[in-house]
């Protein structure tokens, strides 16, 4: 879907807004002031990777700040790593228990 960011040149307020005809772009105004002097503004993006490369990017030797930690998903990433570096086979059941703590469920470690 065609959907543009806009800023309000009034307020500054950020507003999305679906244009799906040229003529829309008319009227697209700040949903907080109610003004139609606006700016198209580039959006942010972002680009999604594999699990393989997210491993094979990881650098576990290299040191890492605050953010990378808050990503729950790092910490499996870098036990995958290690294992595959030291040739260590850590089998499917660490496999299916990584998952279960990506999906957001805590594992059953007893299992």
């Amino acid at each position: 879907m065609p959907l543009y960011e806009y800023q309000c040149n009034v307020c500054g307020k950020i507003i999305t807004a679906l244009i799906l005809k040229s003529e829309e772009e008319n009227t697209v105004a700040c949903d907080r002031c109610r003004s139609c002097q606006v700016s198209r503004i580039l959006s942010p993006c972002t680009t999604h990777k594999t699990e393989a490369q997210r491993i094979d990017e990881l650098n576990a030797g290299s040191r890492k700040d605050d953010r990378f930690y808050k990503d729950e998903r790092n910490v499996g990433l870098w036990a995958q790593k290690r294992a595959k570096e030291l040739g260590v086979d850590l089998g499917s059941g660490f496999n299916e228990k990584l998952e279960q703590a990506r999906s957001g469920r805590m594992p059953d470690l007893n299992d």
